[in-house]
């Protein structure tokens, strides 16, 4: 894939500007150093969140632990999303980034600290990609041309999930070799949260300045189609959007598909071994499921970017979704790799698709970041309900399949409210 160049270049550069200084050659590694910036800091964003469920059928996590540290991120992420706007209007995106990337790294090492540890670690890691998740749909438009935002949009789901993927795969076997300690496991995480942190930094050298609405600290962007909504109003606040029925559209998308995602991430493995698969087994198809998810998440961003409406992809999402729900219902042990890939690239799209809907429905950067921080914080306050209400209803019925058809409910809701954030209104 070739390097997307920065929307900044220019056939003439400021001299005061280091992201156009020293013509071609120049903005060509600049480029490069900013989308190294931008995939490390997007490997490193979900590995936290997937480290729990390879380990938990082998470490001897209780189920309050689990359910716990499940609960931990989409509400930690649901109350602190709305301090990214302060944040990037203070700092800018590159500078707010670079800060997450610095709590990250920091949450990262707490994680090791004993069971203590590892209850704060987690907050902290998700204060910090809460501030990521809605500052990323922000940086993409303004840092990249029009035309890649599917493609940025892909590469950050992609990288994000092989991360977690990637990590995830090495809980177990880091386990084993490390005497049956869980917190040199979770320690894998500090190395890409250090890099993250490094390859970040550079874009330290951005110039900050006061964005207004329809501008950014590059200049002046071309609006994408979308609704129009007074900047005075719904392009200033997640409080203001959240007058109309966009935001609440896309709180519901965001907050059902974030629901199903982060339950199936905490509980799959335990599914598995519910249906008689090994432990060690349950753990491998806990990483198959973020392969899906890094698939999925690079695909559909760039399908769905190459069109005005992206109902056709909501819709495929939700069936994805089902199949694999359907497949545990039905025969949870006989192919969980497949179940595991299909849900894993539903969920991993689904989660993918909503920066596209920001950009594609937003009116300028300040819109795009005030629909992103509400739909962020209604949306993992509703998602931070689902481990737990699984958990209820397993200990309640005795086995998972109250709460597999609870998911089917849930993708159905999630489909007939989530359409109007799917296409621009005429």
């Amino acid at each position: 894939m070739s390097v997307p160049a920065p929307v900044s270049a220019s056939p003439t550069p400021s001299p005061s500007s280091p992201r156009t200084t020293g013509g071609p050659p120049r903005a060509a590694a600049s480029a490069v150093v900013l989308v190294t910036g931008f995939v490390l800091l997007s490997f490193n964003t979900r590995v936290a969140f997937g480290q729990l469920g390879p380990l938990a059928p082998v470490a001897g996590f209780g189920t309050g632990t689990v359910t716990l540290l499940g609960l931990l991120p989409p509400l930690c992420m649901g109350l602190f999303a709305p301090l990214a706007t302060p944040v990037r209007r203070r700092l800018g995106e590159e500078r707010g980034l670079f800060w997450a990337s610095v709590l990250l790294l920091a949450g990262a090492v707490v994680r090791v600290l004993g069971l203590p540890g590892l209850f704060v670690g987690t907050v902290i890691v998700s204060i910090a990609t809460a501030t990521v998740n809605v500052l990323i749909p922000v940086f993409v438009r303004s840092r990249f041309a029009h035309r890649r935002v599917g493609v940025m949009m892909g590469v950050y789901a992609l990288s994000m999930g092989a991360g977690s993927a990637l990590v995830a795969a090495l809980m177990v076997p880091v386990w084993q070799a490390s005497g049956h300690s869980w917190q040199a496991a979770m320690g894998l995480a500090v190395i890409p949260s250090a890099l993250a942190a490094v390859a970040v930094a550079p874009q330290l050298r951005a110039p900050a300045a006061a964005v207004r609405p329809g501008t950014s600290p590059t200049g002046p962007r071309p609006r994408p189609s979308g609704p129009s909504v007074p900047a005075t109003t719904a392009g200033r606040r997640p409080g203001g959007v959240l007058r109309t029925g966009l935001a609440w559209s896309l709180v519901a998308y965001f907050g059902f598909q974030t629901l199903l995602f982060y339950t199936t991430l905490a509980w799959l493995p335990a599914i598995l071994v519910d249906a008689g698969v090994a432990g060690t087994t349950a753990g491998t198809m806990q990483s198959l499921f973020i392969v899906g998810v890094a698939v999925g998440g690079f695909v559909l961003p760039v399908l769905a970017a190459a069109r005005a409406d992206q109902r056709p992809h909501l819709v495929g999402i939700v069936l994805v979704c089902a199949t694999g729900y359907v497949g545990l219902l039905a025969a949870p042990g006989s192919v969980p790799a497949l179940w595991s890939l299909l849900l894993g690239a539903g969920l991993g799209g689904g989660q993918a698709v909503a920066g596209v809907l920001y950009v594609k429905r937003g009116r300028d950067h300040e819109h795009v970041a005030a629909l992103s921080a509400a739909a962020q914080t209604g949306g993992y306050l509703i998602a931070a309900t689902g481990p737990l209400t699984a958990s209820v209803l397993r200990t309640a019925t005795g086995t998972w399949q109250a709460p597999l058809l609870t998911f089917l409910g849930v993708l159905a809701l999630s489909l007939v409210t989530s359409l109007r954030a799917g296409h621009d209104r005429p």
